[in-house]
């Protein structure tokens, strides 16, 4: 019940997390770390769009509270000790994550390299699935397979992946192990192209295609 608590309340916190760092994005991870201790200045109340901006918020503020909070208890479920919260730690960085690119198509590094270096340092003390070689060399697996995918598609599209990318699945990869990675790489491809064609786009943010892709992964490994 407490992690579910906390993911819910968490949750509805990532909306306005995400608008915060599209205030000072992009940035290096110090400017940035700076800019989360000391925000810019809000917006005045006096204006007609701070209203409006404030419903749209708190209705994704809920969905994505709710989304949270029932991801968080699934997880008690699968996992236990104090492995379940190195999990919830993935769970609710990937979400943030997939808001921020959302919002401004990009995933800033203050989030995915502490994301991965968190991930290698799990398998070598609480993760009882993937063990630190794996670790190792799935984060390598996962940085390489997309920038070799990449130059393939360069004739195609010039951002088949971005950097924010690159580095996201290198982290999914410490976390997930090297059949985890592929499995997650396949469905966000899947995922992103019926996006694409719905939409009729090109390119767009691939971040929220791969947060899908690594939870579904996660409650299958």
């Amino acid at each position: 019940m407490l992690c579910t608590f906390i993911g819910f309340l968490l949750g509805s916190l990532i909306p306005y997390m995400a608008r915060r760092f599209a205030k000072f994005m992009p940035a290096t991870p110090a400017y940035a770390l700076y800019r989360l201790i000391k925000p810019v200045k809000k917006a005045s109340k006096k204006n007609s769009r701070y209203y409006k901006l404030l419903k749209e918020y708190r209705i994704r503020s809920l969905i994505f509270a709710v989304l949270s909070g029932v991801l968080s208890y699934l997880l008690t479920i699968k996992f236990e000790g104090v492995q379940i919260w190195f999990w919830l730690l993935f769970l609710w960085t990937l979400l943030l994550l997939s808001e921020i690119d959302l919002k401004m198509q990009l995933l800033p590094d203050l989030l995915t390299v502490p994301l991965l270096i968190i991930g290698f340092l799990f398998a070598v003390t609480f993760n009882l699935y993937i063990d630190p070689f794996e670790s190792a060399l799935s984060a390598f697996c996962g940085y390489y397979i997309p920038v070799i995918a990449a130059v393939l598609m360069l004739f195609y599209s010039k951002e088949a992946f971005g950097g924010g990318d690159i580095k996201l699945l290198a982290a999914i990869g410490a976390w997930v192990g090297l059949y985890g990675l592929l499995g997650t790489i396949l469905l966000a491809c899947f995922l992103f192209a019926g996006f694409a064609i719905c939409k009729k786009i090109r390119v767009g943010a691939f971040g929220p295609s791969l947060t899908i892709a690594a939870i579904v992964v996660l409650f299958l490994i």
